[in-house]
């Protein structure tokens, strides 16, 4: 059919499609100059605004001004620069359509086939300590609108919003341009980069309004741990790192997700599988929860998980030789039965003899921040056992999310950071010796990362006895008491809550434990007092329980 006869609203197909003109506005000039100059060399124009384009014209590379499009200059203190139509008719037309093509002829209008932008540093400037205007004035307007505008034009423009992923347009052009599958994919980023941004400034508006209803309310809106300001929308963003083997069960389909964008942590979705089999749903559920066990504890520590729970937990002997291969030991020895297929997270780098210790029986996963070389190669040699190492940033996320049934629940973390054992009360027998005090110090650490019920008996910086998801704390005691068997004696022991009748805390007396420590609360405390007091243990109240479901 000839171009005469085309219906002008008929769609032309477009795949590689070259890039002749670019519009670049970054607030982020990482890598900037390499793309203009690549740009540049591949006869590619470069229109740009403000600070990017004299860094690109201090470079000595041609760049247009945005105004010199628009015929109107940058006003407002910078808030009017490319909100005309002369660019944005250029991001929106649809090239597949001859109608469009016509009207840019009519209204001299240049299309554009790449746009390169990054926001404002909302993120960062707000973490800074701005506030008021000039938060405000760090969100950003045009580029959204420019994003925006040309990844929902993706069939004709490659919308750039992370510098990392310059060296794909580099590397597209002299190959004749970027193809529709690359631009729908940075379409699809872009559009995540700019939700991601709203969600911030709608959480920081949030958080603003809700500082000024407390300051009305005569409360202090500085004390974000008791009263944190929530936002009225939660955005969660997330990257497909792989399609999983399976879920939880081998008929529930299953993926994992990178979270990502500004002030995101890294933690078990980031780290690296250094050898082994494919990681699987539970492994990842598994290796968090033996993480956050192990990284709750200050001293060299290692915590070995199965399904959630802990196998075993201990930390080092300062003046062991090896005090991260001393806690894997003595983690081991807790419940060596259980800790077959396993996971094993440490908080210290992995050394030749925990690796040595580590290959003499099967698990499924070791995690660390990293490996002795020698380490690293005995482990690799067990074919089966998958290795991961942690990227150097790992932390807590500042929010813990959990999917209910038609919503979300949002809580900050439950963790250590104040963390004063001389704040405890001793409510009966002699106050522990520092050797005891150190056990009972780590055992309420330890007890965190019990499924509640969680009742853990601790002798020497290690888990001696574990109970745990049982449906009343008597059970939890008894469970515990049974695995410790002949080390309960002498052992102490911690409860992540109050006992709410003596019972418990008899089955924990009669196995010779000689120290507890809970947090109190009970109506019936006085009780749990009394029983104590009778068989001459020390037991400390913190005040301050960790359920963990």
């Amino acid at each position: 059919m000839a171009s005469a006869d085309r219906n002008p609203n008929d769609y032309r197909h477009r795949d590689r499609i070259p890039v002749r003109r670019a519009l670049i506005s970054v607030s982020d000039k990482t890598g900037l100059l390499d793309l203009a100059k690549a740009l540049a060399e591949n006869g590619v124009s470069i229109v740009s605004t403000g600070s990017t384009a004299k860094t690109i014209a201090d470079a000595g590379i041609a760049v247009t001004e945005v105004s010199q499009i628009t015929g109107f200059p940058e006003s407002l203190d910078g808030r009017v620069k490319t909100l005309h139509p002369k660019i944005h008719g250029g991001l929106l037309a649809d090239l597949r359509l001859v109608s469009h093509e016509q009207q840019l002829s009519e209204l001299g209008i240049e299309a554009f086939e790449l746009v390169v932008v990054n926001l404002y540093p909302f993120v960062q400037t707000v973490a800074n300590g701005a506030k008021g205007d000039a938060a405000i004035e760090q969100i950003d307007i045009g580029g959204p609108a420019m994003v925006r505008a040309a990844a929902k034009n993706h069939a004709n423009v490659a919308i750039v919003v992370d510098p990392s992923r310059y060296s794909e347009i580099v590397a597209a052009l002299p190959t004749g341009g970027t193809t529709l599958a690359q631009r729908r994919e940075l379409a699809a980023n872009a559009f995540a980069h700019t939700a991601r941004y709203d969600s911030a400034v709608a959480s920081w508006f949030a958080t603003e309004l809700d500082n000024e209803w407390r300051k009305g309310a005569g409360q202090d809106s500085s004390n974000e741990s008791k009263n944190p300001g929530f936002a009225q929308h939660v955005t969660i963003e997330g990257e497909l790192v792989s399609v999983l083997r399976y879920g939880e069960n081998s008929h529930q389909p299953a993926a994992l997700y990178r979270t990502e964008g500004d002030g995101s942590v890294s933690g078990i979705a980031q780290a690296r599988v250094l050898s082994g089999k494919e990681m699987s749903f539970n492994n990842y559920v598994d290796a968090d929860a033996a993480l956050r066990a192990a990284f709750d504890h200050v001293e060299p520590a290692v915590a070995i998980i199965k399904h959630a729970n802990p196998c075993g937990i201990a930390i080092g002997d300062p003046n062991a030789a090896d005090p991260i291969a001393d806690a894997h030991a003595n983690a081991y020895v807790c419940d060596s039965t259980s800790a077959f297929g396993g996971v094993i997270a440490a908080n210290r780098p992995i050394t030749k003899i925990m690796a040595q210790q580590i290959v003499s029986s099967f698990s499924e996963v070791v995690i660390a921040p990293s490996y002795e070389f020698e380490a690293l190669e005995l482990l690799t040699k067990k074919p089966d056992m998958r290795i991961l190492q942690l990227p150097p940033n790992y932390a807590r996320e500042a929010l813990e999310v959990r999917q209910i049934s038609g919503g979300l629940l949002v809580q900050e973390p439950d963790t250590f950071g104040a963390f004063n054992p001389a704040s405890w009360e001793l409510v009966t027998g002699m106050p522990a010796s520092p050797e005891v005090m150190r056990d009972l110090i780590f055992a309420w650490r330890a007890c965190r990362a019990v499924k509640s019920n969680g009742i853990l008996l601790a002798k020497n910086g290690a888990s001696v006895g574990v109970g745990m998801g049982q449906v009343n704390r008597v059970d939890s005691c008894k469970l515990a008491v049974e695995r410790a068997a002949s080390r309960a004696k002498d052992s102490v022991a911690a409860s992540d809550a109050f006992f709410p009748f003596p019972d418990g805390a008899q089955v924990l007396i009669d196995a010779g434990v000689k120290a507890i420590v809970q947090p109190g609360g009970s109506k019936k405390d006085q009780l749990t007092i009394d029983v104590a007091a009778a068989a001459g243990i020390t037991m400390y109240f913190t005040k301050e329980r960790h359920f963990y479901h």
